[in-house]
């Protein structure tokens, strides 16, 4: 953490030394995802309910997903450029440092302004809790599923990062499921087949970044009938999915061959 956080202020104040074009960026990402909640509190204004659920409860799955996606992103979204720096010889060059790689491929080139999405998600997520009958136990819960949604994501990223050791690019491919599974988390599981959402529970666990828990934490009953113990289940699959990304980049590094650039 100190490497990353040594070498993520370095690029800080890189960007900090054109103060305009860095405002103009931040405020640009937040008006952007912003919209993404435009869109469905739109689609709300025109039906009482989206798969039984109220704009409040979908604006707490919102939230909630929002956190996970927008703190990974801002730590270790630069991975999902990891094709690039092979092409160009970058990663030969940090290679060749006494700092860990994964932690040099994350920092690379920080971004401070994707703080404005981990900003925007909390708007709507303080938003949709002021509606939440709040306990202890809860509030537990809540909490637990923001650094497990982080740490899933955070898996994905890394994960499906490592396939371009052995492809030419395929950040496309990982942003269909990083991005692609926030979309999906940012409606209730109930408006999609039992099927996908098994798929999401057993095989990708994009579920438990804020479904399950999400259901507890609202007072919902699962309307697929799966067990009660998924609900408290996120850091378990946090854990499980850290270790496959965490063997992912092990194999990755270990078979990766020079470009020679």
């Amino acid at each position: 953490m100190v490497d990353y956080g040594r070498i993520a202020s370095l690029w800080v104040r890189a960007s900090m030394a054109y103060p305009a074009s860095f405002w103009m960026m931040a405020v640009g990402s937040f008006l952007m995802t912003g919209l993404d909640f435009v869109a469905i509190w739109v689609l709300l204004r025109n039906v009482d309910d989206l798969g039984g659920f109220s704009l409040t409860e979908i604006g707490f799955l919102y939230g909630a997903t929002g956190l996970g996606i927008a703190f990974a992103d801002l730590f270790v979204g630069r991975v999902d450029r990891l094709g690039q720096m092979i092409r160009t010889g970058r990663l030969d060059t940090m290679m060749t440092k006494p700092v860990p790689l994964l932690v040099q491929v994350c920092a690379d080139e920080f971004a401070l302004r994707r703080f404005a999405r981990v900003l925007q998600s909390s708007i709507v997520f303080v938003w949709a809790s002021t509606y939440v009958d709040w306990s202890l136990p809860r509030a537990l819960v809540a909490a637990e599923m923001v650094v497990s949604g982080s740490l899933i994501f955070f898996s994905l990223f890394v994960a499906l990062a490592c396939v371009q050791f052995w492809t030419a690019d395929s950040s496309e491919v990982a942003n269909a499921f990083t991005y692609g599974g926030n979309q999906v988390t940012q409606f209730p599981m109930s408006v999609f087949p039992s099927e996908i959402v098994k798929a999401l529970t057993f095989v990708l666990p994009i579920a438990f970044v804020n479904w399950y828990p999400s259901l507890y934490i609202l007072g919902r009953d699962d309307p697929f009938g799966l067990p009660r113990a998924l609900q408290f289940a996120s850091p378990v699959a946090a854990a499980l999915f850290l270790g496959v990304a965490a063997l992912a980049w092990r194999t990755g590094v270990r078979h990766y061959r020079s470009t020679g650039s």
